[in-house]
């Protein structure tokens, strides 16, 4: 599977890591790496529930 990050820094210095792909998954970082970590882990975290649940996961991770 292939998603794309979209990263951004908010004006408090924090970053907010965002999946594209998957609706409302975004999580904040102190860096952009956090942020990015996090985001993957609720990523996979919401894939396994849907998959659990018997839905289809979303389509092809890619960072940018």
């Amino acid at each position: 599977m292939q998603f794309t990050i979209e990263t951004e820094q908010e004006l408090d210095g924090r970053w907010i890591a965002e999946v594209i792909e998957l609706s409302g998954v975004m999580k904040y970082g102190a860096t952009r790496e956090a942020a990015i970590a996090q985001a993957e882990a609720l990523a996979l975290r919401v894939i396994a529930e849907r998959i659990e649940a018997g839905e289809h996961p979303v389509a092809p991770i890619q960072i940018s």
